[in-house]
């Protein structure tokens, strides 16, 4: 999430304004209005784009058509898609090159969820819930399966609905590692830690974060009461009468300024006598920016000093 943040800001510095960004780069409403305020515009479909200009793609990635109406537009494309969902993408591709059907676990109309369902719209379908496994068709060995799965979901619901699918078709394929994002499952790990030592677990993040919401998820199927929360003024006084010990999390594209905000919001209105912080993994992946930022990046700092106007 970070690295398609800092694809736009860098983007910003490198081009100016204004640089065009499909869908919201992260699903945060707060980074995407500091964005705005730095001279992003953000649009829907590439067509709003103007022809010529410069387009950044979300970190949700995007389905074969629209990079085919970005091209037919001359768009300057600027791919800020999460390798790990790039991972998904080809993956599907692969699969579908060998013929396979594809069950896509994940959630209908997520933006991910979209992008990957367009890399083969005829041979891959959506699958919810487990539920939805026996409702799909009595498939026989025949017939090649493989499950992908979105990269923000609930580690715990995904895993029963492999389960589901591997118990039906005992053939089908997987990817070689999980396609679940390694920040995602880490974090849902750490409110699993957390849900032990607290009464009650604050999420922040969007409405439409994924990823937020299963922190939700995870913190009340652990037991524990749980709200998600943009920022420190949606915090109901109410939530907190008849709790002791208050946890604090957040969403991975959650920008740390509002942990701090809504801690700051405690020492407020409650008196705080203990802060405290519990640690789990320490994540030192990087992912490099895309190749044309990282390029743009390359020539400024070769450029001789006297030469920069």
């Amino acid at each position: 999430m970070d690295r398609a943040i800092e694809t736009v800001e860098q983007a910003l510095k490198l081009q100016g304004s204004p640089i065009y960004v499909r869908k919201q780069i992260v699903h945060n409403l707060h980074v995407v209005k500091d964005l705005e305020a730095r001279g992003a515009i953000f649009v829907e479909e590439v067509d709003e784009v103007p022809v010529g200009a410069t387009v950044v793609f979300s970190a949700h990635g995007v389905a074969p058509m629209v990079r085919g109406g970005a091209a037919v537009r001359d768009l300057q494309v600027i791919d800020a898609t999460c390798p790990l969902v790039t991972k998904v993408h080809s993956e599907a591709k692969r699969y579908a090159s060998q013929g396979c059907t594809m069950l896509m676990i994940g959630h209908a109309d997520h933006e991910e969820v979209v992008g990957t369902l367009g890399e083969a719209p005829e041979s891959m379908f959506l699958v919810e819930t487990v539920a939805d496994v026996a409702a799909l068709p009595p498939y026989t060995e025949d017939q090649q399966l493989a499950f992908l799965t979105q990269t923000t979901l609930s580690v715990d619901e995904t895993r029963g609905i492999i389960e589901a699918l591997r118990a039906r078709y005992p053939w089908i394929q997987s990817p070689e590692k999980e396609d679940i994002c390694y920040a995602t499952t880490n974090r849902q790990d750490a409110v699993k830690a957390l849900a032990k030592a607290v009464d009650l677990v604050i999420v922040i993040g969007s409405t439409n974060s994924s990823n937020s919401l299963r922190l939700v998820e995870v913190a009340l199927a652990a037991g524990v009461d749980s709200y998600l929360i943009e920022d420190e003024t949606e915090i109901d006084p109410a939530w907190i009468e008849g709790h002791d010990r208050v946890g604090i999390t957040s969403g991975a594209s959650a920008p740390e300024r509002l942990v701090i905000r809504v801690i700051n919001w405690f020492h407020a209105h409650h008196e705080v006598t203990n802060v405290s912080e519990i640690a789990t993994v320490h994540e030192d992946v990087f992912f490099n920016l895309p190749r044309p930022i990282r390029r743009a990046l390359a020539m400024v700092d070769t450029t001789p000093a006297d030469s920069i106007s």
